[in-house]
């Protein structure tokens, strides 16, 4: 850095030869240099600590979500298995865990209503000037009940509106209430109308033309009712009908929702007169996996803790979070993951079979666990559901419970408290920067000054120098 100093010094020739403005910069330097350095080392001391609380707060918390992924979508996810498969998908939404067999019969699929208009010359044929009118309802042969609350849908007309541009403006006034669009078939152009799956979505059409009469060209020409019905009417607003266990249901759609258990039925085809068997059914082999699976993960976070938090060379050798997490490590087998467990049914991971060696380690108790899944196979399905107690719950507070940033004896504590110090070292170095500079820029003063003062005497030295040497000169 150049300063008033050093160039007054530059100027001066550096009379006494030595270059204070390095020195001042040394001089500075190592004024703070043990302070410096020893807030580097302990920041650095910091960050590892953040890396490895880091670490172990993951390694938690992604256990509990892979845990949760697994009971979602993986081998634990419960399943419908329908004897039949043509008639029905089978979903189960996530936390859900439906049990049990049931008879299904599908009389009827869920159908919507689709008229096919009057062929046209072409797309691009006048439709004539007035009022469309979209009226919903249930269409029952030749009558028709309108819905009441549902609005009436207006469409105005315009001279220049083709078959085309008609179907544009049908979808955008319905709202995907009535899909329109135009076909090319060989008798000519024609309107196509399709509503909504469900008795309650029929519709008919009331026009007002131009007063032409019901001719291509004008609007009278598109318009329908069941009375007047001369094969425009392709396809019937039908709801779907079927028999859960010999009760009658319907539905609006082929997608049926709040049935036993809150699985879902995706309804594709009828069976009437031939009931198939739909089946829920725990996967022992699957919960066993999942245990074995689980006690190993629960290993490799005994293991990274044991490192991590070592006595002696562990970067949370003494860290209260780490302390924690063991004990809570310590007591997960005996964490009660069903408090409202029948007499007899499994409460606890122990009951799973997660049993604690005494190196702090797990090991799968495979006697436990079959001994559960023979007796209470139900009751250790419902173990394994996203709901608020059971497995996943279990472990989704243990990963929070050690994440909470709010409490200083948890994982979460810690963190917070070596950021804030590492926030702190770096306001300290900051300060530190700027006490360093504006001690060498002290010094370079100082300097300067001492500076000036041995160019002086050198050059008044220099002077008297000379003078002697002319006096000498004229006494010889």
């Amino acid at each position: 850095m150049t300063t008033a100093g050093s160039s007054i010094i530059s100027a001066l020739g550096a009379g006494s030869g030595v270059d204070f403005i390095t020195l001042a910069q040394d001089i500075s330097a190592a004024t703070f240099a043990a302070q410096r350095d020893q807030i580097a080392a302990r920041k650095t001391a910091l960050e590892a600590q953040i890396s490895a609380a880091g670490q172990l707060r993951g390694a938690i918390t992604g256990l509990a979500s892979a845990l949760g992924d697994r009971i979602r979508t993986g081998d634990l996810a419960p399943r419908g298995d329908l004897a039949n498969p043509a008639v029905a998908r089978v979903s189960v939404p996530a936390g859900l865990s439906p049990r049990g067999n049931f008879q299904l019969e599908v009389t009827q699929l869920a159908s919507s209503q689709t008229l096919v208009a009057p062929a046209l010359a072409s797309r691009d044929a006048l439709v004539g000037e007035g009022t469309f009118t979209l009226r919903f309802g249930t269409v029952d042969g030749a009558s028709f009940n309108p819905d009441a609350a549902r609005p009436v849908i207006d469409i105005a007309v315009t001279a220049t509106d083709t078959l085309a541009t008609l179907a544009v403006r049908i979808n955008q006034a319905s709202g995907g209430a009535v899909q329109a669009y135009v076909a090319n078939g060989t008798g000519g152009a024609q309107l196509v109308m399709k509503g909504r799956e469900g008795a309650a979505n029929g519709f008919v059409i009331e026009t007002t033309g131009a007063g032409g009469g019901a001719v291509p060209g004008d609007l009278d020409y598109l318009g329908w009712a069941p009375a007047s019905d001369a094969g425009q009417l392709q396809g019937s607003a039908r709801d779907a009908t079927f028999r859960l266990d010999s009760v009658a249901m319907s539905s609006p759609t082929n997608r049926v929702t709040g049935l036993p258990g809150g699985f879902t039925l995706d309804l594709t085809a009828t069976n009437s007169g031939a009931p198939t068997t739909l089946s829920f059914a725990s996967n022992p082999q699957a919960f066993a996996g999942v245990m074995e699976d689980f006690v190993t993960a629960l290993n490799d976070i005994v293991g990274e803790l044991n490192r991590l938090a070592a006595p002696l060379g562990g970067e949370l050798g003494n860290d209260p979070g780490a302390r924690e997490l063991r004990r809570d490590l310590a007591g997960l087998s005996g964490r009660v993951v069903m408090p409202n467990a029948a007499d007899g049914a499994p409460r606890t991971l122990a009951d799973l079979g997660l049993a604690l060696n005494r190196d702090g380690t797990f090991r799968l108790d495979t006697a436990a666990l079959n001994r559960a899944l023979e007796t209470n196979s139900d009751a250790v399905a419902a173990m394994f559901t996203t709901g608020v107690n059971g497995v996943f719950a279990t472990m989704d507070r243990f990963a929070r419970e050690n994440s909470l940033v709010t409490d200083p004896g948890t994982l979460g504590g810690s963190l917070r408290r070596f950021e804030q110090q590492v926030a702190a070292s770096d306001e300290r170095l900051a300060r530190i920067a700027e006490q360093q500079e504006t001690l060498r820029d002290r010094l370079t003063r100082q300097f300067t000054a001492s500076e000036r003062r041995v160019a002086a005497s050198q050059s008044t030295l220099t002077f008297l120098r000379q003078q002697i040497d002319i006096w000498s000169a004229r006494d010889r």
